[in-house]
C-alpha cells in the first residue's frame, strides 16, 4: 500500500491472506477499501466469512451481493451454502437453490454442496433429489449423499449406496469414513467391522485417526467396551484424543468406570487443545461426585486458555434467524417465548409426567437453581419460538452448536408427543428426528 501497488487483483488476494489467518476485521476493511469490485472480491470476503465460522455475516453478504450487476461464480455459490449449511438456514438455501437453477450452474462439484445443504437442513429427501438429477455422479457426490444418509439414521440406505458406488469408482479415504459413520449412527455394527476390514486389506487404505474413533464408536454404541479398548491397543499408531473420547463416552453410557478410568488418563496424558476433550473429563468426574477432581481439570483448561463454548441453538423462522443462548432474554418476544415456554413445560408435566433430571446438571448449585438451569437451555427456548410462530403440522428444524443434554432429549420427546409435531434438532453430532415420542437416535449419541 505505501508503494502504491494495491490494485484490486492484489487487494483481493490480501483478503484471502487474512481470512485464512483468522483476522476478520482486517480482511474487512480491505474489502471495503476497493473501489471497484469485481467477482473475486466479494467471493474472497464471503469465503473469508465462512471460513471464520461466521455464517450470518456470509449469507447477508451474498443476497447484497445479489443487488449488484455482479454476478457470482460457483466458488462463492458454494461458499454461500457452506454458510447456510453451518446455520440450517433453509431459507436462504433455497433460494441460492434458485439462483443456480435460473443461471444454469449444473457442475458436480455444486450438486454436492447442494446435497450438504439440504440435508444440514433436515431435508435428506431433497438433497436425494439433486443427487439423482445429476447424470455423471463423480466421488465427491456420492460421498455427500453418503454421508447425508449416515446424518439421518438411514445406515442401511447408505450401505447399499455405497455399494451401488464401488460398482464404477473406487472408494477413497472419506467415502470410506461416510459409511463408517452410517453404520455407528444406526447401530450397524457387524457391517462397521466388514467396512474397516475391507478399506484396510481390499483396498489397501490405511485407516486415519477418524477411522478408528468411528469404530470404537460403533462398538461402544453395541456396548463392546472390551473389544474396543484391545481393537484401540491394537493399533499401529498412537491413538489420537477422539479416539480416547469415543471410548470414554461409550464407558459413561454403560457405566463401565475400569476402562473409563483409563480412556480419562490416557485423554489428559495426551494434552490436547480441544476444550471439549476436558469438559467431557470434567462432566464424568462430577458426574461421578469427584468434585475436586472437576475443579482440577476446569483450572487445567484456565491455565492453557481454553473456553467451553456456551450454548447456542438458532431456528429459521419467516425471513430471519432466530438465536438464542441458555436464559437467553435479549430476544425482543423474549416476555411471549418464556411465556410459552412455560406453559409447554407444564402441559409436559402434568400430561407426560415429565420430571427435570437434575443429574444433567454437572454445576455444584442447589437443586431448584439446577431445574432453572435445565428449564432454560437454548434449544427449548428456540422450540418454544418455533411453536409460537409456526403453523400446526409443520415441522420445528433448531440446530444446536452443543450436544443435547440428556433432560432435553426427553424434553423434546414428549414435545413431540404431546402437541404432535416433528422435531428435527441438529446438534454437534447428529441428527435427531423426534416423532410421536420416538427419537431416530434411539437414545444414545
Amino acid at each position: 500500500m505505501r508503494r502504491g501497488l494495491s490494485d484490486v487483483v492484489l487487494q483481493n488476494m490480501i483478503v484471502d491472506v487474512y481470512g485464512e489467518c483468522g483476522n476478520i476485521d482486517y480482511a474487512v476493511q480491505t474489502f471495503e477499501s476497493i473501489q471497484f469490485k469485481d467477482v473475486v472480491s466479494w467471493t474472497s470476503m464471503i469465503s473469508a466469512y465462512v471460513h471464520n465460522g461466521l455464517a450470518n455475516e456470509a449469507l447477508e453478504l451474498f443476497h447484497i451481493l445479489n443487488k449488484t450487476n455482479i454476478h457470482p461464480d460457483s466458488i462463492a455459490l458454494k461458499s454461500a451454502l457452506s454458510a447456510a449449511s453451518s446455520l440450517s438456514a433453509l431459507k436462504y438455501g433455497k433460494e441460492i437453490h434458485g439462483f443456480i437453477i435460473r443461471h444454469n450452474f449444473s457442475e458436480g462439484s455444486i450438486a454436492s454442496s447442494l446435497v450438504d445443504m439440504y440435508s444440514r437442513c433436515g431435508m435428506v429427501e431433497n438433497a436425494h433429489t439433486i443427487f439423482k438429477s445429476i447424470q455423471s455422479k463423480d466421488l465427491v457426490l456420492w460421498t455427500s449423499m453418503i454421508n447425508a444418509y449416515g446424518m439421518h439414521d438411514h445406515g442401511k440406505v447408505a450401505i447399499d449406496l455405497f455399494n451401488k458406488m464401488k460398482e464404477n469408482l473406487t472408494p477413497d479415504h472419506v467415502a470410506f469414513l461416510s459409511v463408517l459413520y452410517a453404520c455407528s449412527h444406526s447401530g450397524l455394527t457387524a457391517e462397521g467391522r466388514q467396512f474397516f476390514e475391507i478399506m484396510k486389506y481390499e483396498y489397501q487404505l490405511e485407516p486415519w485417526p477418524e477411522h478408528y474413533a468411528c469404530l470404537v464408536d460403533l462398538l461402544g454404541r453395541a456396548n463392546c467396551l472390551e473389544e474396543a479398548f484391545e481393537f484401540v491397543k491394537s493399533m499401529q499408531m498412537a491413538p489420537a484424543a477422539e479416539i480416547w473420547c469415543a471410548l470414554l463416552r461409550a464407558c459413561q453410557v454403560h457405566s463401565n468406570q475400569e476402562l473409563g478410568e483409563i480412556a480419562v488418563q490416557k485423554l489428559l496424558e495426551l494434552g490436547s487443545t480441544n476444550p471439549g476433550h476436558y469438559v467431557l473429563v470434567s462432566n464424568v468426574f462430577s458426574a461421578k461426585g469427584r468434585c475436586k477432581d472437576a475443579e482440577k481439570i476446569r483450572s487445567r483448561m484456565k491455565e492453557r486458555g481454553l473456553k467451553k463454548s456456551p450454548g447456542c441453538s438458532w431456528i429459521e423462522v419467516g425471513n430471519g434467524i432466530h438465536t438464542f443462548m441458555a436464559r437467553d432474554k435479549c430476544h425482543p418476544e423474549c416476555h411471549h417465548i418464556t411465556k410459552k415456554l412455560d406453559q409447554i413445560t407444564e402441559k409436559l408435566e402434568k400430561e407426560g409426567g415429565y420430571i427435570a433430571q437434575t443429574k444433567f446438571v454437572l454445576h455444584n448449585v442447589e437443586e431448584n437453581e439446577k431445574v432453572k438451569m435445565l428449564y432454560g437451555h437454548s434449544e427449548r427456548l428456540a422450540i418454544a419460538y418455533g411453536l409460537l410462530k409456526t403453523a400446526e403440522q409443520t415441522p420445528i428444524r433448531v440446530t444446536k452448536n452443543l450436544r443435547v443434554c440428556g433432560d432435553c432429549h426427553t424434553f423434546c420427546k414428549l414435545v413431540s408427543k404431546l402437541f404432535g409435531r416433528e422435531l428435527l434438532v441438529r446438534d454437534a453430532n447428529r441428527f435427531h428426528h423426534f416423532e410421536d415420542g420416538v427419537c431416530s437416535c434411539g437414545d444414545f449419541w
